[in-house]
Order: C-alpha cells, then sequence, then structure tokens
C-alpha cells in the first residue's frame, strides 16, 4: 500500500494547471539573488495567465494569498481571482518593481519572480529566464532582460524593457 502524498500546508490538493506554464524557479533553497525565477506569460492579460502559473506555484507555498504586481505592465484586472477552489488577492501598484510579480502563500512564504514580457524574442527568453533560476545568480531584473540586448539594438542603446513597450514595438 502506498502513502497519498499531499504537498500543500492545508491538506488540500491543488488543481493542476490546464497548460504549463513557462516557468523556472531556483531550487528550493536559501535565498540568493533578486528574484527567485522567472516566468514568460503568454499574454499581459494578468487574470487568464494566473491560474496555470499558481497552480504549479502551490506545491511549494501552499495555498496562495495574494499577488502583488506593477499595474503599468497588466491589462486592467479584478482586485481578487477565483483559483483552486478559493479567492486570491491581486494587488496591483505602481511602486511594485518593473517585470516582476511576487506570489504570497497563506502560511508567509514568498515568491519573487522575473517577468519575460510576453512578446519577446524567444532565445532571449530562454536566455533571461535560465540565467535567473540559476542557484547562485544575483543579477538584477534589468540586467536578466537586457542579456542579448545589446546585439540586438546597439551597444549604446540604452535598454528598458516593459510590457507596453514590447508590444508597441512587436505590433508595428
Amino acid at each position: 500500500m502506498t502513502l497519498k502524498q499531499d504537498r500543500t500546508e492545508t491538506g488540500q490538493r491543488s488543481a493542476p494547471p490546464d497548460h504549463t506554464p513557462r516557468l523556472r524557479l531556483k531550487p528550493k533553497a536559501p535565498h540568493s539573488g533578486h528574484v527567485d525565477g522567472a516566468w514568460w506569460p503568454r499574454s499581459d492579460d494578468l487574470a487568464a495567465e494566473l491560474p496555470d502559473l499558481l497552480a504549479v506555484l502551490s506545491v511549494r507555498l501552499g495555498r496562495i494569498d495574494r499577488v502583488l504586481y506593477n499595474l503599468n505592465e497588466w491589462a486592467k484586472s479584478l482586485p481578487k481571482l477565483a483559483t483552486g477552489g478559493r479567492l486570491v488577492r491581486l494587488d496591483g501598484y505602481l511602486r511594485q518593481p518593473t517585470n516582476t510579480i511576487e506570489v504570497l502563500g497563506l502560511t508567509g512564504g514568498r515568491i519573487a519572480l522575473l517577468v519575460v514580457p510576453p512578446y519577446t524574442d524567444a532565445d532571449l527568453a530562454h536566455e533571461a529566464m535560465m540565467t535567473a533560476a540559476a542557484p547562485n545568480d544575483t543579477s538584477m531584473v534589468g540586467n536578466l532582460l537586457a542579456i542579448g540586448a545589446q546585439e540586438q539594438q546597439g551597444p549604446n542603446t540604452c535598454y528598458h524593457p516593459t510590457f507596453r513597450r514590447r508590444v508597441r514595438r512587436f505590433a508595428s
């Protein structure tokens, strides 16, 4: 007879994601660096993107309580999201660091993620995600997203990516 293992703190299993999120996390270990990994959403619709991400992160955090995000980087969203059988608070702030989200667990756990803009070139996104998830990486968010940007834009160009700029660039 095998024992069932429950990975959440509350004794309830979380539903598996409908679509596997493009996510890389650092190994579960003492905190290192500015982020705990990277996430590459498929759109700027936070309410559509979060359920699958939160289903995966709940394995590490248990029940999810809140998500903190930068208001300027996502399409308008409701203040709460029903996912995993409960409501999760979505708190948008203008001062939330750009290209990041923080996912807070009900028991106090926290995961900070680099958010790679959805329309980023696949090779650049992959490189940024792998670097952000490296166990000893301490790169700042702006540096992680600038990987390969100098070759793409020229050596004297200042690169500060955000969703809105990336969308405008690729929509033209």
